[in-house]
């Protein structure tokens, strides 16, 4: 799945910019999902006194709201990306907001202040209120969501790319830099997706209930080592051939 986030400070564009991107990718027969991140005290994803409410209020630690026409599934904590993203069945995520996200951005703004302050090298483009003045700056082109929204729509497919695995650095690393930097060099043509060790050139896979799971590369290395002691003991076992596991619970 490839991923995009749109940021920018309140009433900037960043809504217009999402909605445009979304009816883009979608028309193009992308299945498209998306994340609003909300700063806001006054913002709960349930309300005081209905019944799922009561249910967190109760203990539940996740809890599934199903009505009539949608459904929700809400959690008593804030999610992180990472948390997130195995509930997320699509081939492209459009963030409003997370401005840390390890993804590439297009950055809206009202005026050049806002740009000096949020431009970094993870951006792909600009956006937002400033497009009725603007048309470059600093090197990025700056488009209007609903009169550019087919330009953009293909800045965005060509500058995209599989989302990292955003693994904390102290447990990675090993490409020799943080998700963040990794994500920032890719944008700006310094490295490869490629080169991300944790889903390219990983000896261990691990699937849980279908789907994969991102192991990084200390906790590979000592699977694969328990593995292969426990093996060498084994008569007639070739640990030289490729080695499955499967566990039902």
């Amino acid at each position: 799945m490839k991923a995009l986030a749109v940021i920018g400070y309140h009433h900037t564009g960043k809504t217009s910019m999402v909605l445009a991107l979304v009816k883009a990718l979608s028309a193009r027969g992308l299945r498209v999902a998306t994340i609003k991140d909300i700063y806001s005290e006054k913002y709960r994803a349930d309300t005081e006194g209905k019944n799922s409410a009561l249910h967190i209020a109760a203990g539940s630690v996740q809890t599934f709201a199903r009505g009539l026409y949608d459904s929700a599934m809400i959690y008593p904590k804030p999610l992180s990306l990472q948390e997130i993203l195995p509930h997320i069945e699509a081939d492209f995520l459009l963030i409003e907001g997370m401005k840390d996200a390890a993804v590439p951005k297009i950055v809206c703004a009202a005026n050049t202040a806002e740009l000096d302050e949020l431009l970094d090298d993870s951006a792909i483009a600009i956006g937002g209120l400033i497009s009725e003045e603007m048309k470059h700056y600093k090197g990025l082109d700056i488009y209007n969501a609903e009169r550019d929204s087919e330009r953009i729509c293909q800045v965005v497919l060509d500058k995209s790319f599989r989302i990292l695995p955003m693994a904390l650095p102290e447990c990675c690393s090993r490409c020799g830099s943080s998700c963040y930097q990794m994500a920032k060099d890719i944008v700006q043509g310094r490295r490869s997706r490629d080169e991300c060790v944790m889903d390219s050139s990983s000896s261990i896979t691990l699937e849980v209930g279908g789907k994969q799971v991102s192991i990084v590369p200390f906790v590979q290395d000592i699977l694969q080592d328990t593995i292969l002691a426990v093996l060498k003991n084994l008569k007639d076992t070739d640990i030289s051939q490729e080695i499955k596991i499967h566990i039902r619970p």
